[in-house]
């Protein structure tokens, strides 16, 4: 097979199976011109931040409407543009109110342009002694005023002077990545180096850790060349199925990731989240959550829960006034894709395929049914030229009831690290 052929094979496979790869968002495009057009203004606030955090954007539509093609046409047109990209899927090993937990998940899935390998590894290889860029992550994470523990300074100080102890600066690389590093080997490792007194270390709360990684990793990120760092979470609307005060935890990340690090505006992060387009009408308002997260969370009577009630509070305002919803396709949108996918399965499969009928056009399908259904009743055709194919389509509604399986134990800000 040429190369035309196994593209077209894998972009098939994947539209089959609902799942798109770059060889799919390539020949299909996204289709959303409006989420088109706000995301390349979220890279150039990116490329040209401002005194206002970057933030992101959060996009709505149903089961089936493209959400996950829209975040992988969005993640490869970053990459080409030299961002770093992160995709990551919510759910019970990841929850959007563990930051510690996403972390994790968004630097492991890490690609960087270019560069095949593990993102920490291949980032911290391009950090030049003597660029301007290197010299400007050092300025920043030694500064009284920026907003990460001292740790990453002196972690990125031993780092710079440990380059020929390979199993050590694997261990900070590692710290960077997400993993705990102990603070009395740090403090040895600093006297060795003659900056005993230079840097006052002390354990952290992991939550805190966490958002300060991502701070210091997307300046790493533009350090070593890289435009900054856009991080697709997908899935969001999991959050639904959590308890109440994890809900409300997660509203407050929503608004920290649309709205942008208030706390480092100059962090070089963009976001774009999916949701399903009903989580309002069935979270929000269906479990009273717009009434009942804040005064629950008040009624603690604590500064820190009242503040939590606060960002709580932004996040459910960003779900409900500044969603991005997802466009239905119209008929010259269907007529395009059809097209296309027709020119498809005839480069997979050299073959030509007859036209059919797939579904009835109305307004309620999603695109995601249009294409498997023409997608299947092509392979029916070219198995049996005789068999005339009939698709059902089911409706599979999104469960917004509470699942005990997704608590995760110990609340984040209620346990220290024992780490550095």
């Amino acid at each position: 097979m040429n190369i035309e052929q196994v593209s077209a094979l894998r972009a098939i496979e994947a539209l089959r199976a609902g799942v798109p790869n770059r060889d799919a968002v390539n020949a299909l495009g996204s289709l959303q011109t409006a989420v088109d057009d706000r995301f390349a203004e979220l890279l150039e606030s990116l490329t040209n931040p401002g005194e206002k955090p970057v933030g992101g954007i959060l996009l709505g539509g149903g089961f089936g409407v493209g959400k996950s093609h829209v975040l992988e046409a969005l993640g490869h047109r970053a990459l080409d543009a030299g961002f770093v990209v992160s995709k990551v899927v919510i759910s019970k090993e990841t929850a959007l109110h563990d930051p510690a937990s996403v972390f994790r998940a968004a630097i492991d899935a890490a690609q960087v342009p270019g560069r095949p390998g593990s993102a920490i590894d291949e980032i911290a290889a391009g950090l030049a002694a003597h660029s301007e860029e290197s010299a400007s992550l050092r300025r920043w994470v030694h500064s009284d005023e920026n907003p990460v523990d001292r740790t990453f300074a002196a972690t990125l100080f031993l780092f710079e002077q440990a380059r020929g102890d390979a199993e050590f600066t694997d261990r900070i690389l590692r710290f960077w990545a997400g993993h705990p590093l102990a603070v009395p080997e740090l403090r040895r490792r600093l006297k060795e180096a003659g900056a005993g007194g230079t840097y006052r270390l002390k354990a952290g709360k992991e939550r805190d850790l966490a958002l300060q990684r991502f701070r210091f990793a997307s300046r790493l990120m533009r350090a070593t060349g890289h435009k900054g760092w856009v991080i697709l979470l997908d899935e969001v609307e999991l959050i639904g199925r959590y308890s109440l005060l994890q809900r409300a935890r997660s509203y407050a990340e929503v608004a920290r990731w649309v709205r942008g690090d208030r706390e480092d505006a100059g962090t070089p992060i963009a976001a774009v989240l999916a949701t399903v387009d009903d989580f309002e009408a069935a979270v929000l308002v269906g479990k009273n959550d717009l009434e009942l997260v804040g005064k629950r969370l008040r009624a603690k009577g604590t500064a820190e829960l009242d503040a939590q009630a606060t960002r709580a509070e932004a996040g459910m305002r960003v779900i409900e006034r500044d969603q991005i919803r997802l466009q239905a396709p119209d008929r010259a949108a269907l007529d395009r894709t059809y097209t296309r996918l027709k020119a498809l399965h005839t480069a997979a499969y050299a073959w030509d395929p007859p036209d059919v009928e797939g579904l009835e056009r109305l307004p309620s399908n999603r695109m995601r049914q249009y294409v498997r259904a023409w997608i299947n009743e092509w392979d029916l055709s070219r198995l049996d030229p005789l068999y005339e194919p009939e698709t059902v389509v089911a409706t599979v509604p999104t469960d917004f009831t509470e699942e005990i399986e997704l608590e995760t134990g110990a609340e984040p800000d209620d346990a220290d690290s024992a780490e550095a």
